[in-house]
């Protein structure tokens, strides 16, 4: 594998980040969308996203038992809250779309966890990750060179 050298068009990843830097904010949880971009980048399997939000998930307090069991998210009950659990759910859903689309029952929970502002800005999340996740995966570019 040899990784490509040109991510993408200035613009689009100027574009790209600046959706990712709004929606984290306006989540207003980082430790939370760092697990939301740790388990989509798991799902895509993008070492580059990977080893970078795990060093900025430990930057923001997420513990390395939730780093851990994260993959394993919904048979570690006692590891993640509710909030947590219906947000990982959530970005799960969006980032399989497995039936085709996201089924009500895991966007109303989410939707009894983040009031509409917040929800929205989780799923511009979901969605800025799978962007990422994509572009890396699709250049091959390999874990390491972000400095936190």
């Amino acid at each position: 594998m040899t990784p490509r050298t040109r991510l993408l068009d200035p613009a689009v990843g100027g574009a790209m980040s600046a959706l990712s830097k709004v929606a984290k904010q306006g989540l207003g949880d980082p430790a939370l969308a760092e697990l939301v971009v740790i388990r989509a980048s798991q799902l895509n399997h993008c070492a580059f996203c990977l080893d970078m939000h795990l060093a900025i998930a430990r930057e923001y307090g997420v513990s390395e038992k939730q780093l851990d069991l994260l993959a394993a998210w919904e048979e570690a009950e006692d590891v993640f809250d509710e909030r947590e659990r219906a947000a990982l759910a959530l970005t799960e859903a969006v980032t399989l779309l497995t039936e085709g689309f996201v089924p009500d029952e895991v966007y109303e929970n989410a939707a009894k966890h983040f009031d509409e502002a917040r929800l929205a800005h989780l799923i511009g999340l979901v969605v800025a990750i799978n962007n990422w996740n994509r572009v890396m995966v699709s250049r091959r570019i390999p874990p390491g060179g972000h400095t936190p």
